[in-house]
């Protein structure tokens, strides 16, 4: 029998130990803080990767394998919802992230962010999909990343939309040693302003390029920050428009970064992880010209799924982080000072893997667990 693991925190300080949770066939039991509470609201879900809300308060959830199922009224739908694309569903590789258009309903766009091809030639793929409160139609492609790899690893691949209504995707560096592109570790296209590989790329509502993306006849078009190893959490805070994003290490060092336009953020000439092996990937913490994350982990934790909270009902949390882990099974909490400089100060254990972390307009924070049986949580004030 799984045991879950709660914690009972205060605003950045623990106020009593974790308790152990008996799970009640895959359910957990709701277990409470003086601040919060973690609350089951479903199970059922195969590897679940993104989720978005549309307006009359449904959910529409990506299902890596290549679904996106339906919730109604708190209740996972039987049929997955049609006219998804297919997807290349190996390794890290499948569908992923989900968003709607800034403007949805009067703009019904859906946007899925999705692995094509095969094991051996693949790409991420990002579609633009019309809602018809149905189903989708109308699907087209608005990005295609500009080279094809080998393997299944390091897709990315988040979206976030900036207040001018353009979208930001992110893109992984394509795979781990020996993984190669060109005769080369395929890493280093993170470096290659003229690949999309490793970057966050900026397309707009239609897949076409703003005029103002920053780094001009020197790099692909699309390209907005460059030099990223695995970017799976990315979130634009809604009052002051910055970028952040929570980065994939190899062994040890994974990043919260600092996004800015144009800015080159080092990996792999620049970075605190280590090789799965062992050694050291390189000796350099910091060079000219590249952009220091602002927070480093020294042991893994996976970062996946990350939100800035602007809500009503925590309102001791308002303008932190909340950035998931896949490894430390818990939702991460960072205080942000004026300067832009982080600080963890909580960690809200869940107990399972935490894919992605979303809140939703009423305050409330909804996580998706990374599982076979994956779970949507919520946590919300406890009574």
């Amino acid at each position: 029998m799984k045991t879950w693991l709660w914690g009972l925190l205060l605003t950045g300080s623990l106020v009593a130990s974790c308790q152990g949770v008996p799970s009640q066939g895959n359910m957990p039991v709701v277990a409470q803080s003086t601040r919060y509470r973690v609350v089951p609201m479903l199970a059922g879900l195969e590897h679940p990767w993104g989720m978005a809300w549309l307006p009359n308060g449904e959910m529409l959830i990506t299902e890596r394998p290549g679904r996106v199922r339906r919730v109604r009224s708190g209740v996972l739908q039987t049929e997955p919802v049609t006219g998804v694309p297919q997807v290349l569903a190996a390794g890290q590789g499948g569908l992923l992230d989900i968003s709607l258009h800034p403007r949805f309903p009067a703009k019904p766009w859906v946007y899925l962010t999705y692995a094509q091809g095969t094991r051996e030639a693949n790409r991420t793929v990002v579609a633009r999909l019309t809602w018809d409160g149905q189903g989708f139609t109308d699907r087209r492609e608005v990005l295609r990343v500009s080279q094809s790899k080998s393997g299944t690893q390091h897709f990315g691949s988040r979206l976030a939309w900036l207040p001018d209504e353009t979208l930001l995707v992110s893109i992984g560096d394509g795979g781990n040693p020996p993984t190669e592109l060109a005769g080369q570790l395929i890493r280093l296209q993170a470096q290659n302003p003229r690949s999309h590989l490793g970057k966050v790329l900026r397309i707009n509502a239609d897949g076409t390029v703003p005029r103002d993306n920053p780094l001009g006849a020197k790099a692909l078009p699309e390209v907005w920050s460059w030099g990223h190893r695995n970017i799976q959490g990315l979130a634009v805070d809604s009052q002051t428009g910055q970028v952040w994003a929570t980065e994939h290490g190899s062994l040890g060092g994974d990043e919260v970064n600092r996004l800015q336009a144009g800015q080159n953020y080092g990996w792999p000439a620049v970075t605190h992880s280590r090789e799965y092996f062992g050694p050291e990937i390189s000796p350099h913490r910091s060079l000219p010209g590249m952009v220091d994350p602002v927070w480093v982990w020294s042991e893994t934790v996976a970062p996946s799924g990350l939100a800035v909270y602007r809500g009503a009902k925590f309102p001791q949390w308002q303008g932190q982080l909340l950035a998931g882990g896949l490894i430390s099974q818990a939702v991460h909490r960072f205080q942000v000072n004026p300067q832009g400089q982080v600080k963890e100060v909580g960690k809200i254990p869940i107990g399972a893997r935490v894919r992605d972390v979303r809140v939703r307009p009423d305050g409330l924070i909804y996580i998706l667990t990374d599982a076979p049986n994956g779970q949507l949580l919520r946590i919300e004030p406890a009574p």
